[in-house]
């Protein structure tokens, strides 16, 4: 069970970005950026906020572990969260990759990062 979790608070994003209100363009996103950085997608919900534009809440499940990301287009505001599972091999290399390319998708004013070692049972 020893893994990496990675989380992000972004603040400034563009509320107008498509991956701000539209569920397609986020799953889009991230189903791209999962298979970008070698991990592996086995599931997905997104769900919008009404009224509609209001924020949408989506996961991808890796076999790796998972992908959380809700957004918040009146504050500008998006929460990322990222971890993988190291069993059988280390992914924490594509679990960094990963958290910034949603950064750079969201472009934020401000973000601020933490990263947990998960486990330590060897």
């Amino acid at each position: 069970m020893d893994g990496l979790h990675l989380t992000a608070d972004l603040s400034g994003c563009d509320p107008a970005l498509a991956l701000m209100r539209e569920p397609a363009a986020l799953a889009a996103l991230c189903r791209d950026a999962v298979s970008a950085c070698g991990l592996t997608a086995v599931a997905e919900l997104f769900h919008a906020f009404a009224p509609a534009g209001s924020g949408i809440t989506g996961v991808v499940l890796l076999a790796e572990s998972h992908l959380a990301v809700h957004t918040w287009p009146e504050l500008g505001a998006v929460t990322l969260d990222v971890y993988v599972c190291n069993y059988g091999g280390d992914n924490s290399d594509k679990a960094r990759a990963l958290m910034q390319r949603l950064t750079q998708a969201f472009g934020p004013a401000r973000q601020s990062t933490h990263a947990l070692t998960r486990g330590g049972t060897g």
